[in-house]
């Protein structure tokens, strides 16, 4: 028998940060965003009481459509298609079009009380429909502050057979290999010799369920 223990050395964890941002096209071809600074996931679920005899017996959970916001203070010029912009000619932009689906990925550091850089998170997302947040300019004064721009975002779930359909992957670091984190980023980010691409949420669990290292 094991006794429970607490405050292990090297079991302290934390979650911190967003890097290395990803726009994927709709030919699943991605782009670097430069310049995220946050992204909330605002999916929300609720639970309804069943009573029998005046009495709570069961609760039935009903859980929420995807929705989050996402930060800014710069995006690719490729996403301005996606938000609703189209580019026209010379310079020129017309706003107020139909935004398009899109999918991308960013970065979540994970750091322990003996190692800041204990892993990471890939959080991967799929089917995403952005619309801008109210945007205010003001004049710039001695100390000038840099727009942050922010998107109100919804997702069609991707179909995952054996699950519930989701626009949600995320990849942990920690408890994977370094040679599959190799190649799974090589598959997301790019290599010398592949170009960066979003496989379908089906395509990426087959991929590691069937992955075995050279």
């Amino acid at each position: 028998m094991t006794a429970l223990s607490w405050d292990a050395s090297g079991e302290k964890l934390y979650e911190t940060g967003i890097d290395r941002g990803v726009l994927y096209l709709s030919d699943g071809s991605g782009v670097p965003w430069n310049g995220l600074t946050g992204f909330e996931d605002k999916s929300t679920g609720a639970t309804t009481p069943l009573y029998f005899d005046g009495l709570v017996y069961n609760y039935i959970t009903v859980l929420s459509d995807f929705k989050g916001s996402l930060k800014a203070y710069t995006y690719p010029d490729e996403f301005l298609e996606f938000e609703g912009i189209q580019d026209a000619e010379n310079g020129f932009l017309v706003a107020g079009q139909t935004p398009k689906f899109f999918g991308m990925s960013y970065r979540s550091m994970i750091g322990s009380d003996l190692d800041a850089s204990h892993g990471y998170k890939i959080h991967i997302l799929a089917n995403i429909i952005a619309v801008p947040s109210v945007r205010g300019y003001v004049t710039n004064t001695k100390s000038i502050k840099a727009l942050e721009f922010e998107w109100d975002l919804s997702a069609v779930p991707s179909l995952i057979p054996g699950y519930r359909p989701s626009p949600h992957l995320i990849f942990d670091t920690t408890k994977s290999t370094p040679e599959f984190v190799e190649v799974l980023e090589e598959l997301l980010y790019g290599s010398d010799v592949t170009e960066p691409h979003l496989p379908s949420f089906q395509e990426l669990l087959n991929f590691a369920d069937s992955w075995e290292p050279v």
